[in-house]
């Protein structure tokens, strides 16, 4: 059998050679369509997950003879002094990525009974079979087993089981089954995670006591010596003040938001009350917000690093605190952008918009993203550039709104993309030109990129009984099936699955 696996690699090592030793290797993709390339991605990703598999296999039988007598230790054998050792010359791997396949070998390796010959049970077998089925890569299985085993001894050995099966359920895309019973596309790594902690979080509510005392016990902020013209901050901050500091932080380096509120601002989108102005008669159409400020960018002269940026912030909330006490909401009023464009350039589809007050001239398509996330202002002109007339039009989600559906969707709504939902922009769903109303049943949280690339990235949106439905590029769901979105953490339904999954309570 040995000899078999080995013939068997060694052909699907010629082949790989064949494809990589090629002169031109990187030739025979220039002319591949983008369905070619991602299809090759899937392939070669299965190719990675199934190779996954027998390494960890054969990484835990390496570990379970380093157990047993000295004449039987492999590592030992080939002059090494653990297995990771061993991982780190024969893959030519770093000592973190070898120490990954040890641990994934213990996880759902199956040893062999000595005296009847038979498998013994691995600790995660359902989650074993799916990496064996190449569905999960190790980083997948880690990603799964890891919080159920900082755990330990706190759940029990069915909680466990139950997990494991709930795990690989969900790996499998179980979870997402349509009317027909078909599943659903596989997760990221990150969403079977987010998965496995929201269970161990619903069986394991309170966590490690020692590890919350520790932190109680070493929390702390300590101001240095000046030095060079800087005083040193040092410490540990509680999770809690951390997340509170960060959401200040967010707040102002946002780079939707310029400058502090005032007391009199309105309800706005949150990140940026946006007002869109075409300059003729015709309402517009929906759209998006500021491509000049994508998310995480600085402005082009900004030249500072990202710690810079965070120190320059934190000297903000320290003055605004001691000050006037006001200070910018990622919820409610945000400087004004405003787009202008003429209505018959609008209408059909061509020309340029113009940024007011930078200078910018932009594509049109820029004019339709920035009113999906803003308010429209209606602005007539006479032949000689007179004002004759100003109206508007109210199409902005408020802040209370914003809030509702920032609560309902907790981040972008795209699978995997875990931008924060108070980042987000509330896209209409059935675009307000349209008569899609500003309601929280037809608003949904899009992260700037998902929001600007909605209508040429293969994903879409509906709204169903007030909630959001996503459908998935052909390439990631061929059964192109309308789910609704993972709940990245929620906690109360991995209580009730796990409920489910471990059945009622025995006497």
């Amino acid at each position: 059998m040995t000899s078999t696996t080995a013939d068997t690699l060694e052909q699907l090592e010629q082949l790989l050679a064949g494809v990589c030793g090629s002169v031109q290797m990187g030739r025979q993709f220039e002319h591949a369509t983008a369905a070619e390339l991602v299809g090759l991605l899937q392939m070669l990703g299965q190719v990675q997950r199934r190779v996954d598999a027998v390494l960890t296999t054969v990484t835990g039988e390496v570990a379970d003879r380093d157990c047993r007598l000295s004449a039987e230790r492999v590592s030992s054998a080939a002059g090494c002094r653990d297995v990771t050792e061993l991982l780190r010359r024969t893959l030519r791997v770093d000592a973190g990525t070898a120490r990954r396949y040890v641990t994934a070998g213990d996880a759902v390796y199956q040893g062999t009974q000595l005296s009847t010959g038979d498998l013994l049970p691995s600790r995660y077998p359902a989650l074993g079979a799916v990496l064996r089925d190449g569905v999960v890569s190790v980083t997948g299985l880690l990603a799964a087993t890891g919080p159920v085993e900082r755990a330990g001894n706190r759940i029990s050995t069915a909680e466990r089981d139950a997990v494991d099966r709930l795990l690989a359920d969900t790996a499998r895309g179980l979870d997402l089954r349509d009317e027909h019973g078909r599943p659903g596309p596989a997760p990221t790594t990150d969403e079977l995670a987010d998965y496995a902690r929201a269970l161990m979080l619903a069986l394991d509510p309170d966590g490690a006591e020692p590890e919350d005392a520790r932190a109680n016990r070493n929390r702390g902020l300590t101001l240095g010596r000046a030095r060079d013209g800087l005083v040193p901050i040092r410490g540990g901050l509680l999770p809690e003040v951390a997340g509170q500091l960060q959401r200040l932080l967010d707040a102002l380096l946002n780079p939707r938001i310029a400058e502090p509120a005032g007391p009199d601002s309105g309800d706005g989108a949150g990140t940026g009350d946006v007002t869109f102005i075409p300059v003729d008669d015709t309402d517009g159409a929906d759209g998006g917000a500021d491509p000049s400020h994508p998310e995480g960018v600085p402005d082009p002269e900004d030249l500072r690093t990202p710690a810079q940026r965070r120190h320059d912030a934190f000297a903000a909330i320290l003055t605004t605190t001691a000050g006037t006490g006001r200070f910018p909401t990622l919820g409610g009023a945000a400087p004004t952008l405003v787009v202008s464009v003429t209505a018959a350039d609008y209408t059909a589809g061509v020309g340029r918009a113009h940024v007011e007050g930078t200078g910018w001239d932009v594509p049109i398509t820029v004019a339709r993203h920035t009113a999906c996330a803003g308010g429209i202002q209606r602005v007539l002109f006479d032949d000689r550039g007179q004002i004759v007339s100003i109206g508007t039009t109210g199409r902005i989600f408020t802040a209370t709104q914003r809030r509702a559906i920032t609560l309902r969707d907790r981040e972008c709504v795209i699978p995997g993309c875990h931008i924060p939902a108070t980042w987000c922009e509330i896209h209409h769903v059935h675009e307000w030109a349209d008569g899609g109303p500003t309601h929280t049943s037809n608003g949904v949280s899009l992260c700037w990129h998902h929001h600007r690339t909605l209508d040429t990235s293969g994903w879409a949106i509906r709204m169903r009984h007030g909630t959001p439905e996503i459908r998935r590029p052909h390439w990631w769901d061929p059964h192109h099936t309308w789910r609704q979105p993972r709940q990245r953490g929620s906690t109360r339904t991995a209580a009730e699955t796990l409920a489910d999954a471990l059945g009622p309570p025995g006497p």
